[in-house]
């Protein structure tokens, strides 16, 4: 994944040169980790380009900001507005979104709340997260040894960047031992989710998910899928999950905004139903990716066009 840096990146309510966009070293975040963020996608229907659920991931910005005390200086309609005109001036048709607000240069010191808050909106071309190959051969991942913060420790319903600093521990983790990804358990040993995913299941022809009290993020794609698979008539359970239920799965796969829906082929070595994307996993997936594309009725409104 290469940056296009003759584009233009929305700050603070400007649109200035992608190479304009630069913060102080002394910045409260970097120093801190004080940030939270966003991640969409833009997708290249066949009616024109359309951001999946705009509204519902700037709201989830919001929210996050609200934790950590961080007013947005936008209406979360103008931020809205903020990322279809990015996405326009870049002239791009298909892109990953990241809104990010963070707190900047002022003072230093744990304390945050005399720092600005500044609001950023970058766009690039992103294809699949974890390779093409992965969306139908699946991917091989490993349990993490590094645990998922527990609730009284940090936030994790709010998408902050601190919180992937314990994702870059079991993603490093895991690439340095030759798996794709790594799924990490929470702070009681149960199924958590992935460095940058939810996780799902099957089992008997029905669906299995950490529910929101496990340490995950309430992911966008998550509800998608959710939504679709009741749509389609399978079961969806929302519950405690130990590990190695996964193991014993009929199918088991990730999904989030930049992985989309990939498919587990196989867990700490123990290969997943017969190694490769399952029929319930294949069955969804596909009509994800024709919601995503404006192939079939947007019933819930989840497209947002250009």
């Amino acid at each position: 994944m290469a940056f296009d840096e003759t584009g233009k990146i929305w700050f603070n309510g400007e649109l200035i040169d992608w190479k304009d966009a630069q913060i102080h070293v002394m910045s409260h975040v970097v120093h801190y980790g004080s940030s939270v963020f966003e991640g969409l996608r833009c997708y290249d229907t066949e009616k024109g380009p359309a951001v999946f659920r705009l509204k519902d991931h700037m709201q989830r910005l919001e929210n996050s900001a609200k934790v950590y005390r961080m007013d947005i200086p936008y209406t979360l309609d103008e931020m809205c507005e903020a990322v279809k005109d990015t996405i326009n001036i870049n002239n791009i048709r298909s892109c990953y979104i990241r809104p990010i607000v963070f707190r900047g240069y002022q003072e230093l010191g744990v304390y945050p709340l005399n720092c600005p808050i500044e609001t950023v909106i970058g766009v690039w071309a992103w294809g699949q997260y974890l390779g093409e190959d992965a969306l139908e051969q699946g991917i091989d991942v490993c349990t993490s040894s590094w645990r998922k913060m527990a609730p009284d420790t940090m936030p994790n319903l709010a998408k902050a960047g601190s919180n992937y600093m314990n994702s870059q521990l079991a993603k490093i983790e895991a690439t340095s031992n030759g798996y794709k990804e790594s799924i990490l358990l929470n702070y009681n040993g149960d199924v958590a989710e992935g460095t940058g995913e939810n996780v799902f299941f099957v089992e008997n022809g029905e669906l299995y998910t950490p529910d929101i009290g496990s340490s995950v993020l309430k992911g966008i794609t998550r509800d998608t899928v959710i939504t679709i698979a009741k749509d389609l008539g399978y079961k969806v359970h929302e519950e405690r999950i130990p590990r190695e239920r996964l193991y014993t799965a009929d199918e088991v796969f990730f999904t989030g905004t930049a992985a989309e829906l990939s498919p587990i082929r196989s867990i700490d070595k123990i290969q997943i139903g017969k190694g490769k994307r399952g029929p319930v996993t294949k069955k969804i997936q596909e009509h994800l990716f024709d919601v995503l594309n404006n192939k079939v009725e947007d019933k819930y409104g989840w497209l947002d066009f250009i």
